[in-house]
């Protein structure tokens, strides 16, 4: 039988609060926990907990036929344990059904995976213990923030024993060729590609609710029905997209709930697709071909490209500022410092500061909780500058122990042994 892998991401950052030029050396306090947590209960009731025991429902009543993929980052499993524990529960009883599979990423949502120091690897470990600690797995498929990859990003993911990545079916890569089976990185054979089909994927995440769509209103009919008419030889729909679509991004009131509740049982009555994990993919496929792209990819905008979080001057400096740091925070030993650190990385705070309004300019803005983008990067250097500020004082703390430790060391002086002499 041919394969659906339904993924979602699920993902909220711990936001900045307004951070004054003036607060700088003065307020440490960086995030903005008000914003923090009504968001977060927002989003929940919204999505996260309908949406959690819509899919809970389904897995049961198709005995475990039903499959689905998660990657949660490690800032929103953070303020679900500080906020609302009852979403960790709902999550966590996903993951004793066997029917549902968490994959690994980075701790904090990052783009540290294009950058050459370890903090890549770091972060991965982190998360990957995370899931482990909370799921009760341990993740065997990665999935890099928002999708990016390329070759080497590939072989860094297959260093650190995972079996396959995520990825988009960008069309540039790929050409003629379809999504619809699996690929394998051009440096490491073994490390299998699963790729987004995208115009599926987006149909149910972007153009659901549009009146002015051709195709409105999808029907689970309609769907299946497109899902038939792939080629025959096709393998795997990979259907990719952003948790948040469930009654956030299309509100319960436009049918979203009703057409996911309907859809498995249409996919088994009147399909021959069966709905996988990703493990389970990689493990059932082989890959039919090489996909090599040297410049990352991603599933954002028109351009697939990483130029909603890095290409301006605005996003570069800030970039670039942010990780010449690391050397200094290889020495840290100060937790909270270290805390910060990982949120101070989530890609969120480069895609506010983003200045492409044009043909994706609605999705920069519903995301923009910041007036401009410039706002974001003024409000994100003040903050940055504070903590290396911290960040130095704590270092020079460190130094002044080890110094006086030192000090202390030297001045321990044994007690001469009695000499003896032998009588004549």
């Amino acid at each position: 039988m041919r394969k659906i892998c339904f993924y979602f991401q699920v993902h909220q950052p711990v936001r900045l609060r307004h951070y004054r030029f003036f607060d700088i050396g003065a307020k440490h306090d960086y995030f903005d926990d008000y914003a923090n947590r009504k968001i977060l209960n927002k989003v929940a009731e919204k999505c996260y907990l309908p949406t959690n025991q819509l899919l809970l429902e389904l897995i049961e009543k198709h005995q475990g036929k039903f499959k689905i993929a998660f990657s949660i980052t490690g800032t929103i499993l953070d303020q679900i344990e500080k906020f609302q524990p009852e979403i960790l529960s709902s999550f966590q009883r996903l993951a004793k059904t066997g029917s549902v599979e968490f994959l690994a990423e980075t701790y904090s949502h990052s783009l540290s995976a294009l950058r050459p120091e370890n903090e890549f690897e770091s972060q991965v470990a982190l998360h990957h213990a995370k899931i482990k600690q909370l799921f009760g797995q341990d993740p065997k498929v990665f999935r890099n923030t928002e999708l990016i990859y390329s070759d080497q990003i590939g072989h860094r993911v297959y260093n650190l024993g995972y079996a396959g990545i995520l990825t988009e079916g960008a069309k540039h890569v790929l050409g003629w060729k379809s999504p619809n089976y699996l690929y394998f990185n051009s440096i490491e054979p073994k490390f299998k590609l699963m790729l987004k089909n995208y115009r599926l994927s987006d149909d149910i995440a972007f153009r659901f609710s549009q009146r002015s769509w051709s195709d409105w209103p999808l029907t689970t009919e309609k769907f299946v029905d497109w899902l038939n008419a792939i080629p025959t030889n096709d393998e795997i729909v990979n259907l990719f997209m952003d948790y948040e679509t469930f009654g956030e991004h299309q509100w319960a009131d436009t049918g979203i709930f009703d057409f996911m509740r309907a859809l498995p049982e249409r996919v088994f009555e009147q399909s021959n697709f069966e709905f996988v994990t990703p493990s389970e993919a990689i493990a059932q496929l082989q890959p039919v071909a090489v996909m090599s792209t040297a410049s990352p990819i991603s599933w954002a905008d028109e351009e697939r490209d990483l130029t909603a979080w890095l290409g301006n001057d605005l996003q570069d400096d800030a970039f670039d500022k942010l990780y010449q740091l690391k050397p200094l925070m290889t020495l840290c030993q100060d937790e909270e410092l270290k805390l910060k650190w990982l949120y101070l990385q989530t890609s969120d705070h480069f895609y506010y500061m983003c200045t492409k309004f044009f043909s994706d300019g609605d999705v920069h803005m519903y995301f923009n909780h910041y007036d401009s983008p410039y706002e974001a990067y003024i409000n994100y250097m003040n903050v940055l500058s504070d903590f290396k500020i911290e960040l130095e004082k704590h270092l020079k703390s460190l130094a002044q122990k080890t110094k006086s430790s030192n000090s202390s060391a030297k001045k321990i002086t044994t007690k001469p042994q009695k000499r003896t002499t032998k009588s004549k």
